[in-house]
């Protein structure tokens, strides 16, 4: 049995963009060569069929989070599925929108938030491609890839998008809103930037996956702690929703530039956080585990199989 060592400091890749759409974001409307494709994983089905393509010279993979028509909740999507479909793609770094709230008066709807920073208040969903049998430890403590998400700052820039570069996400369960007493805590206590409901364990996953990672939170609303705002009022958060969809189509279209084609071994070290997460020894792993681990993991748990 071998196991690889996983050093590649050095390797030059192509980059392979992966795009996870939130609420309102269903499609990119300027992939070249577009194909909805069916992918399988070890984990299930993913949300959706994924569109592939191009954008320039950058091949792309398109995956509604919540499915076209919006048919999964926050606590349903299957987030294991959905980053072992992009990984199996090969695809090298995923961009998160997602519609979110509001806890800065700074941050009023219509912009958009690179998010540097999470804090996890989720309980309901399983957060590991690890488990018995193949125990695997990364770090989340810098949970986004930060040459990515500086390069949507500057293309929301460019676009003059109002932008935000930094911030801390709360992800909640939901699938309802915050009490006033929750979104004041946030704010004023855990001083939290904005509010969500899907970027968790969705940034945990991609991380375990070696996958660069960044997430666009588009505010649609202040939360209910905003004296002036109140209850949200749905009528009023899709309009902006679908305003910002555009903008998002937008940035999405303008990022392969700056991304180029031609990828250099991620300076966070993003794409080999497994070099030293698992510590399960080889004679030890689940052979089944390890087998479903083959996408995400393989890189590192070399030729290992369920055989």
């Amino acid at each position: 049995m071998s196991v690889s060592t996983g050093k590649r400091d050095s390797l030059v890749t192509k980059t392979y963009l992966g795009i996870i759409g939130g609420s309102g974001l269903y499609d990119i409307d300027a992939v070249a060569g577009a194909q909805w494709i069916s992918v399988d994983t070890p984990w299930g089905k993913p949300s959706d069929s994924i569109l592939t393509g191009c954008l320039g010279d950058i091949p792309v993979a398109f995956l509604p989070r919540h499915g076209r028509g919006h048919v999964h909740l926050p606590s349903t999507v299957p987030y294991k599925a959905n980053i072992d479909a992009l990984k199996q793609l090969g695809v090298t770094d995923v961009v998160s929108l997602s519609a979110c709230g509001s806890f800065r008066e700074e941050h009023a709807p219509g912009t958009f938030v690179i998010v540097d920073q999470f804090i996890d208040r989720t309980f309901a969903r399983q957060k590991t491609f690890f488990g018995e049998g193949c125990v695997g430890h990364v770090s989340m403590a810098y949970p986004v890839c930060g040459r990515l998400a500086a390069a949507c700052g500057r293309v929301a820039e460019q676009l003059d998008i109002p932008v935000s570069n930094g911030g801390t996400y709360l992800a909640m369960e939901g699938p309802q809103f915050s009490s006033l007493a929750e979104s004041r805590m946030y704010r004023s206590v855990w001083n939290c930037d904005v509010i969500g409901m899907t970027n968790m364990p969705e940034a945990k996953l991609a991380r375990e996956a070696e996958l660069c990672y960044a997430t666009v939170a588009m505010v649609t609303d202040f939360d209910c702690w905003h004296p002036g705002h109140g209850e949200i009022d749905i009528a009023e958060l899709l309009t902006v929703l679908f305003s910002n969809t555009g903008k998002a189509k937008q940035l999405v279209q303008e990022l392969p530039p700056l991304l180029g084609s031609e990828r250099q071994a991620c300076p966070r070290g993003c794409d080999r956080v497994l070099d030293t997460a698992i510590l399960t020894g080889p004679d030890h792993r689940c052979p089944e585990l390890v087998d479903k681990l083959r996408n995400v993991a393989g890189r590192v748990l070399g030729g290992e199989t369920s055989g």
